[in-house]
């Protein structure tokens, strides 16, 4: 894995603890309510001890969401950076005091060391005597033995580098909101990488340092600082309300107006989804994506826009923070922390305006691809037909075998690929991706929304199927449509056999899996072949089209070839045949579908030659009463 794939596992590993956060924050606010005027006087300061427990051992949770984080979830990881992070601040505290906290960095060195153990030690073998200690039980062992050495390092060093990050912070804090700029500006930047959770962890988590009254301690970073009161904390988060509240769902009403007319009912219902997404939550990338690939150039200018916002917060004088993101739910939820709050409305009021007016000018004046403006770019919400296109998913990442590890966050899969060449883009965004970023090394990431985790679970139950699945490319390029559509009954009423039809935009007809050529129609309208898993596949070009002059159809192949998928079967006249013919739908049918256990399709829309993950079928168990023989007959 190259530095980039590990500092995006990395980057996905330190998202894993925020997820406590909001409980915190809910907890805060519900304590906050006058419980003493329902007769329950201790019950706001049950709630309040509870959320501020979750900040003081914040550290402890990075620890072990990093090493979950980094090593697929393996418990034996979790224990070992508990244990290590126990030794580590009990050895630093005793011989440095209280004065001495590396807080959330702290938790996660340790959680690294864990995970890194972990990784390196898992399947360890010992000398038999010895060997209860080997495998994943010698993780925790070596960890505390790392440890104890980190330890005595940071006992000697500790001072000095206390002093270190007190500098630093002070000269960072001491840019006012020149900072917030540029912190705003590379936070957008590093969004479509993933890598903007490393950069958010050192300025949430780390930058300042609030000694909270009594015995409670010191907390660091702008968002724990936030949350223990501190008023000069929440300047690295109240900028962004601006943009997650008014200027991305301003951007999907500017790509929903722009829209071809057809397409707009279908574009409004997923962009509005993704608009009340970053509304209430703040989750932006549904949004952001949907630009990023055809406009860069309106993403660096969505970015600088950010670092203004953020930098108009700081002269304001306006504080606000938040557990998950800056949606009006935390918006709501922590209003009653903030200081001025109230002036990000009208900022991002005219941030709205001026994102809508910008976008929608540029969209139509450059002619930006937004979805909605061409066939096959809208983004879909697909929440029931996950488990049928998850199939067709790992096909478009090149197949089971190609797929080397898979992660999910929040709107993206995190994945490693051994050739990311093999991967299909235009059959991940048929299939709903919003766009797809290669990070060397065989790391992708592939943009889903906010059914990533959903995905990824049914890719799982995918990959971990001993299944036999034939995996199906578009045979031309045009549209696919469902075979119901197909003016004929035979075809439309599945009497053929099950499967799909496409409207063809061009002349060529291409095989859509590998197999033998069975049968070749004097015509030449109409070609059957046969996998290796005895399929029999049907491709029958137009409805009506066996009387045309035989002279409009040139075959590529003959009876007795073995194809390829992807290969030329068949050229045709497409201008003669869609003037003569009744209908240019092609059906692409399994004639022997008692074979065939489930189907998955990809959206009904528009597809190129050779696309990858169109249909995907896996088969029934055989049988002494169903084998592979038989043959595939014309139309």
């Amino acid at each position: 894995m190259n530095l980039m794939g590990n500092l995006q596992q990395f980057g996905r590993s330190l998202m894993l603890p925020t997820i406590t956060l909001p409980v915190a924050a809910i907890l805060l606010r519900i304590g906050d309510l006058p419980w003493d005027q329902i007769g329950l006087p201790r019950m706001g300061e049950i709630l309040i001890l509870a959320g501020q427990a979750i900040f003081t051992y914040l550290p402890f949770i990075f620890a072990i969401g990093v090493a979950l984080g980094l090593t697929e979830s393996a418990s034996i990881a979790a224990m070992a950076a508990l244990v290590g992070y126990y030794i580590f601040t009990s050895l630093t505290r005793s011989f440095l005091g209280s004065g001495f906290e590396l807080g959330v960095s702290g938790g996660i060195m340790i959680g690294l060391v864990a995970a890194l153990s972990y990784n390196r030690f898992k399947n360890i073998r010992l000398p038999e005597y010895i060997q209860f200690f080997g495998g994943p039980r010698f993780v925790p062992l070596f960890t505390a033995l790392v440890t104890l050495a980190l330890s005595m390092l940071f006992i000697m060093i500790g001072p000095t580098l206390q002093k270190g990050l007190e500098y630093f912070g002070q000269f960072l804090l001491g840019t006012g909101g020149f900072g917030t700029f540029i912190y705003g500006v590379l936070y957008r930047l590093l969004v479509p990488s993933g890598l903007h959770h490393i950069l958010n962890n050192f300025f949430w988590f780390q930058l300042g340092s609030y000694e909270r009254g009594g015995d409670e301690g010191i907390v660091f970073g702008d968002l724990p600082r936030f949350f223990a009161g501190d008023p000069t904390a929440g300047v690295y988060m109240a900028g962004l309300y601006p943009i997650m509240m008014f200027a991305l769902p301003a951007i999907a009403l500017a790509i929903v107006q722009e829209a071809r007319e057809d397409l707009k009912p279908k574009i409004r219902i997923t962009f509005f989804s993704a608009a009340l997404a970053s509304i209430l939550t703040g989750v932006s990338e549904p949004i952001e994506f949907a630009f990023l690939f055809a406009a860069p150039y309106l993403f660096v200018i969505h970015a600088f826009l950010s670092g203004a916002a953020m930098w108009i917060a700081y002269e304001l004088d306006i504080h606000h923070g938040f557990a998950y993101s800056a949606g009006a739910i935390d918006y709501l939820i922590n209003y009653h922390l903030s200081n001025n709050a109230l002036l990000l409305l009208p900022i991002g009021l005219a941030y709205g305006a001026v994102y809508y007016v910008l976008f929608r000018w540029a969209i139509r004046r450059f002619q930006i691809p937004t979805p909605g403006r061409e066939e096959g770019s809208q983004l879909e919400e697909f929440a029931d037909d996950i488990p049928y296109r998850a199939p067709l998913i790992v096909q478009a990442l090149g197949g089971k075998q190609n797929i080397v590890k898979i992660e999910a966050c929040i709107t993206r899969l995190r994945l490693t690929l051994a050739n990311d060449r093999m991967m299909d883009i235009n059959a991940l965004k048929g299939l709903g991706a919003a766009g797809t970023i290669r990070l060397g090394g065989g790391n992708v990431q592939v943009v889903f929304g906010t059914f990533s985790e959903l995905i990824r679970e049914e890719m799982i139950n995918v990959l971990r199927k001993d299944v036999v699945q034939v995996l199906f490319q578009s045979p031309m390029q045009g549209r696919m449509i469902p075979l119901a559509e197909v003016p004929d009954p035979i075809f439309a009423g599945k009497i053929v056999g099950g499967g799909v039809a496409f409207l063809p935009e061009r002349g060529e007809l291409l095989s859509p899996v590998a197999g033998t050529i069975v049968h070749l129609h004097p015509a030449m309208h109409a070609i059957g072949l046969q996998t290796e898993e005895g399929l029999e596949v049907l491709l029958h070009i137009g409805i009506n089209t066996s009387d045309l002059p035989g002279k409009w159809f040139h075959a590529a192949v003959q009876v007795g070839d073995v194809v390829e998928p992807g290969q030329l079967l068949i050229r045709f006249n497409h201008a003669k045949i869609k003037q003569h013919a009744k209908s240019l739908a092609t059906p692409m049918v399994i004639t022997n579908s008692e074979r065939v256990r489930s189907w998955s399709f990809a959206p009904f829309n528009h597809v190129k030659k050779g696309q990858k993950s169109v249909m995907s079928v896996v088969l029934k168990e055989l049988t002494k009463d169903n084998n592979l023989g038989g043959g595939t007959t014309g139309a």
